[in-house]
């Protein structure tokens, strides 16, 4: 499972179904891949940004929370961002 080179962004959400919150397939996909697949480079100070390395075509992503008025953040959103950003918002070993 990689993400391909045409994705810039992957944005979940969930739904309340009897009762229960269910993540849809972006949010499973979004989770896989930090778990197993990319490499994590840093956290914000928060804990609530992740900043990611694909393997295979070292792109940076970041993973966030963006909806703060949900429990837990809501689902995530995966996005790619340069490096340029990144070295603004993370402390960043050398790349």
């Amino acid at each position: 499972m990689r993400i391909r080179p045409e994705e810039a962004e992957l944005a979940g959400s969930s739904q309340l179904v009897n009762g229960t919150v269910e993540s849809d397939a972006v949010t499973k996909r979004i989770h896989d891949l930090t778990r197993g697949y990319l490499t994590k480079i840093a956290e914000s100070e928060s804990g609530w940004e992740t900043l990611y390395r694909d393997p295979a075509d070292l792109r940076l992503w970041e993973l966030t929370y963006p909806q703060s008025r949900m429990h837990g953040g809501g689902p995530p959103t995966f996005r790619s961002v340069f490096l340029h950003e990144a070295r603004s918002k993370y402390r960043l070993p050398a790349l």
